[in-house]
């Protein structure tokens, strides 16, 4: 990205200057000058076409990971107010609807795990079912599935996949409101009946790390978290349910836009205003889609925890947190001195409430929500907490993961899977997947710099560090 076409607010923080025939809102990024500089073009282009959209409050913005995706760019926030015709786009939630991170924190150590590595990787590739169309051994039928799009993580504590409390630490306590299972299609519905407690494939993983260093003793404390500790964390969302969601309303959004004279800056913005009937529709969908994430990542843990009994019969695995980082949600937020029901998109960012806010466990209020940059298998992952200065800068938003540097087709050309997978094995870290493309499409290498990115999302006042993980073992799809 060419960075003099920008105007710094300050070392952590960007704005697009505005022609004068312009009328679109503020455009803001936050990263410092490396980040931004790599950063490709079309970032700016699709973050300046949601400043134009109706109802926005505030900037539309970008997170230090950002890239580009498919109408907003991933790494996009923007909240509207629907009070004043402000829209809710599907390109802004995403395909893959309430993708995110469970993290759990387990009473064992790095040396707990080191003598069964192989066959704890090789017992978790076969029970946690993973890669694209995989299914799962679990099989609902059309009323049970209405039950999980309405019910979520909540109803997988009731089907004996983990327990309440759990739920204390699943954003929205593990059940989205507002959801309807009317409004998603049999053709989703039909996609998701074999795939609940499936990892996916992409970006999608599980994997087993370790505390490598603390950052913050105050936090690390509160998120019961100690160096060499052992952690795992479970990357995937609604699965085939969500992205047919994405298909479906991307047509219907589009013909609310006509229907109320909504001028597109790009058609992938398809995009309906909250009050109209299609936006309703479509928040119905979104919702029901949210609970079958967040049941997918509870029954998951669960069977993560089933895998881990058997080697430690007596380890604990606690939910440490669980959050979506591609969502759509009703937030009061504080704007020019009142509260403002606002809609804030976060697509390929997280929520990250800062301390004392009422939504948080008593346990982490003290400190601030704890968020999961996500980094690539090979690197490692950053466990932060939320700040109060994050409700003025991003409405409570940070980054979600390292962020790709490069399409997984460059990927492929620079990368062969079985290569990869050898390499990382002897510097310590299992790779278990299906498939050796896959595995070259996510190399390392394929992302921005964590490092940088977790840097730059506290220097910019979103959330700051509290703990690195280091990965030890690694499930992809």
């Amino acid at each position: 990205m060419n960075i003099e076409r920008l105007r710094p607010i300050d070392e952590w923080s960007w704005s697009l200057p505005k022609a004068p025939e312009e009328t679109r809102g503020e455009v803001r990024l936050y990263a410092g000058r490396e980040l931004i500089e790599h950063m490709d073009d079309k970032v700016l282009e699709q973050i300046t076409n949601v400043a134009k959209l109706p109802g926005l409050v505030g900037a539309a913005m970008t997170m230090p990971d950002a890239h580009w995706g498919y109408g907003f760019p991933i790494g996009g926030v923007a909240a509207f107010d629907p009070e004043a015709g402000g829209i809710i786009s599907a390109g802004g939630v995403g395909f893959d609807i309430s993708c995110g991170i469970r993290c759990l924190r387990t009473t064992l150590a790095a040396a707990d795990i080191a003598p069964v590595a192989r066959a704890l990787a090789d017992s978790l590739f076969a029970n946690i079912p993973a890669g694209v169309g995989e299914e799962g051994s679990l099989r609902l039928a059309p009323r049970e599935l209405d039950d999980v799009l309405t019910g979520g993580a909540r109803w997988a504590v009731g089907e004996g996949y983990g327990t309440e409390a759990d739920l204390e630490f699943v954003e929205e306590h593990g059940c989205m409101a507002g959801a309807k299972p009317e409004h998603v299609s049999d053709l989703a519905k039909k996609r998701q009946r074999g795939e609940m407690g499936t990892l996916g494939s992409g970006n999608h993983y599980l994997e087993v790390q370790v505390v490598d260093r603390i950052h913050d003793a105050e936090a690390a404390r509160a998120f019961g978290l100690a160096e060499g500790q052992v952690v795992v964390s479970i990357h995937c969302g609604s699965r085939g349910l969500g992205h047919q969601i994405g298909t479906d309303y991307l047509v219907s959004l589009a013909k609310g836009a006509a229907r109320l004279g909504i001028s597109l800056p790009d058609r992938e913005l398809a995009c309906a205003p909250i009050r109209s009937p299609e936006g309703q529709q479509y928040i119905g969908a979104m919702n029901a889609a949210m609970n079958c994430a967040l049941a997918n990542r509870q029954i998951l843990a669960e069977l993560t925890r089933r895998v881990f009994r058997h080697f430690f019969p007596g380890a604990s695995l606690e939910t440490l947190f669980d959050v979506s980082h591609n969502t759509c949600k009703p937030e009061t937020h504080t704007v020019n001195g009142r509260p403002r029901l606002l809609y804030v998109h976060r697509k390929g960012a997280t929520r990250a409430f800062g301390p004392g806010h009422p939504s948080l466990p008593a346990r982490y209020r003290p400190v601030g929500q704890p968020v999961i940059i996500g980094g690539s298998m090979g690197t490692g992952s950053y466990v932060l907490a939320g700040t109060a200065e994050s409700e003025n800068r991003a409405f409570s938003s940070a980054s979600h993961g390292a962020g790709r540097a490069m399409s997984r087709n460059q990927a492929l050309r620079h990368w062969r899977g079985r290569e990869l997978i050898d390499e990382l094995a002897g510097r310590g870290i299992l790779i278990r997947t299906k498939s050796m493309r896959g595995a070259a499409e996510e190399a390392p290498g394929a992302y921005k710099d964590v490092d940088l990115v977790a840097e730059a999302t506290e220097k910019a006042g979103l959330a700051r560090r509290v703990a690195f993980l280091r990965p030890r073992l690694c499930v992809k799809g």
